[in-house]
């Protein structure tokens, strides 16, 4: 009996990875989350993502903060504004940036400090055409304060391509 228990766990751990990774299609480039000060309480976080066919970021979370959030900086009457979204389209096979100064997630009520060299769970909540919702877990690699990423290939961000 215990055998038996122990196959369908282990089938079932199987087919559950598999189905994540064929089911959201999203490939993730070097995704980072920027340290934090001690007490902080929010932080960044920015990586490059990839679909295979359309779909929309429409959530995210991390077991670091109270709340995540997928976030947008853009110019609103000469001033850089930022708000929450509640999604980011990604074109098929094609990448967007989630970058300073545009489509960025946002982590509030930090758990504690974020430090150099650390790295976050960070969990990607994809839908595609059909409605259909899948995630995808990521370790971001936390980087220090003064961390400049190096210009990404692609330089898509989302709908918006100004630059």
């Amino acid at each position: 009996m215990t055998r038996t228990l122990l196959s369908l766990l282990a089938a079932g751990l199987f087919s559950t990875s598999a189905l994540a990774q064929t089911s959201a299609q999203l490939s993730v480039t070097e995704p980072w989350v920027r340290a934090t000060v001690p007490h902080a309480k929010s932080a960044g976080a920015f990586m490059q993502l990839q679909s295979a066919t359309n779909a929309r970021l429409v959530g995210v979370s991390t077991p670091a903060a109270g709340r995540a959030e997928i976030h947008e900086m853009a110019m609103e009457n000469n001033t850089m504004r930022m708000r929450a979204v509640d999604g980011i389209d990604l074109p098929a096979g094609k990448p967007v940036n989630l970058a300073s100064g545009g489509y960025h997630l946002m982590f509030f009520d930090l758990k504690r400090q974020l430090k150099e060299g650390e790295t976050v769970p960070v969990t990607l909540v994809v839908q595609d055409a059909a409605k259909k919702r899948s995630s995808v877990t990521v370790e971001a690699q936390v980087k220090p304060l003064t961390y400049v990423a190096p210009a990404m290939q692609g330089h898509g961000h989302g709908q918006h391509q100004g630059h």
